[in-house]
């Protein structure tokens, strides 16, 4: 027993570190494993899911970046909180973003059941749509089944970076200041942008040039 043990020690020490880039679909959990949803880890070959780890996580409706790793010191020190590195996510939301709600957001909010404010963040307000034009984005969803009634709703879009990893983080920013998010996508940890050749479900291993971008 005590001999295989150190086999596998010793073959975990020279395993090859692998950095991967993952374009995350809805619809699938963070986690090695799950009983009751699809994981993102089902995505990957089979011995690709018996090394690697997520660097982080994304919420099961958010798409966009996603790192893993075999290199356990590598994902801990990326996600050391302390280290503020900053993440940028592309949202639709339902509501009003205006200069006021900017500079709240950039300034921090207080979340629910939170008794400090948020670190402040850089919003980007983009453009508005009918709710119907995005419909494409919610993935085979209809309208009525994000909201109850889509009818004559307007969207905004937007992007928010942000430097710390609370909960449904970005959901909880904008809607403190009155915004409901209805897609949700994260396109760039730190300096590293998610490659837009890569479709939803599939991944890559990361550029000499792209690790060191997270250094």
């Amino acid at each position: 027993m005590w001999f295989d043990d150190r086999k596998k020690s010793i073959m975990s020490n020279e395993m090859e570190k692998k950095y991967i880039m993952f374009h995350k679909p809805s619809g699938c959990v963070t986690a090695k494993s799950d009983e009751k949803h699809k994981t993102v880890m089902e995505y990957f070959d089979e011995e690709l899911q018996e090394i690697l780890h997520p660097v982080g996580r994304l919420d099961k409706d958010t798409e966009g970046l996603l790192l893993f790793t075999n290199d356990g010191k590598w994902n801990q020190q990326l996600m050391h909180p302390e280290n503020h590195v900053e993440k940028t996510y592309f949202f639709w939301v339902l509501g009003e973003l205006n200069e006021e709600k900017r500079k709240q957001l950039e300034q921090g909010v207080f979340l629910v059941g939170a008794k400090e404010r948020t670190m402040p963040a850089i919003l980007e307000i983009g453009e508005k749509a009918e709710l119907q034009e995005i419909e494409h984005l919610f993935r085979g969803k209809k309208c009525s089944n994000v909201v109850k009634n889509p009818r004559n709703h307007v969207v905004m879009s937007g992007y928010l970076t942000i430097k710390e990893g609370k909960k449904h983080q970005v959901k909880r920013m904008l809607k403190a200041v009155g915004c409901y998010v209805v897609y949700l996508k994260r396109v760039s940890i730190g300096s590293l942008v998610l490659d837009d050749s890569l479709q939803l479900g599939e991944y890559r291993e990361l550029k000499p040039e792209e690790l060191e971008l997270l250094k």
